[in-house]
């Protein structure tokens, strides 16, 4: 018979081990629902659209914003996923979905200066009005939405958490959006369509 102590521990390595992988997507789009477009001001002043990347076959668009210091972790790593897919067809659309009368550091204006700083080469959106996310269902920062494009339109493939390991990108054993868009790429199924974001709750 397990001890208390054994129980509590076994308790706790089972809730690590799920951390990452369970729903938690209240509203908003879920696996295979259909997602609109939009129309959101970059950090260089223009207006911009899903509909305007012509040759692009989907997006990860990626819910995230200066403050939080989850965003901040994974900033390089979502630097790289542009860099890595964009010429493959799936590029990086950020959007900062934060009030920023709520969340000073997350101003227009700072996201200017964040996406100099940190190399930005995708769109840095501002979710003016916080209209965009509640669509989403998006309740961290960082939080993924991959789509892809199909006749019908833009096709939610998979919802949740970059990788699962925020603080160590070296010690990544699961990489969820990488798995998901190769998986696209190949015509093949995505083994893992979920997982909960992990990061900053959404300022409103």
């Amino acid at each position: 018979m397990m001890s208390k102590f054994t129980m509590i521990a076994l308790a706790i390595i089972l809730t690590g081990a799920t951390a990452f992988t369970a729903r938690t997507t209240i509203g908003g789009y879920q696996v295979g629902d259909y997602a609109t477009d939009f129309s959101l001001k970059n950090v260089d002043g223009k207006m911009v659209s899903l509909k305007d990347f012509k040759s692009a076959k989907g997006f990860i668009v990626i819910f995230t914003c200066n403050h939080c210091p989850y965003a901040q972790a994974y900033e390089d790593r979502i630097v790289a996923l542009h860099n890595k897919y964009a010429s493959k067809g799936y590029p990086v659309v950020a959007i900062n979905p934060n009030n920023p009368e709520k969340q000073k550091d997350d101003s227009y204006a700072l996201m200017q200066v964040r996406a100099k700083e940190k190399g930005f080469t995708f769109p840095y959106l501002l979710d003016e009005g916080q209209k965009i996310y509640p669509q989403y269902g998006a309740t961290k920062t960082p939080h993924v939405y991959l789509l892809q494009k199909t006749s019908k339109g833009l096709v939610v493939k998979y919802i949740g958490a970059i990788d699962d390991n925020y603080e160590d990108e070296t010690a990544v054993k699961a990489k969820y959006v990488e798995d998901a868009v190769e998986a696209l790429l190949n015509n093949s199924e995505i083994n893992v369509k979920e997982t909960k974001a992990i990061g900053c709750s959404i300022k409103v």
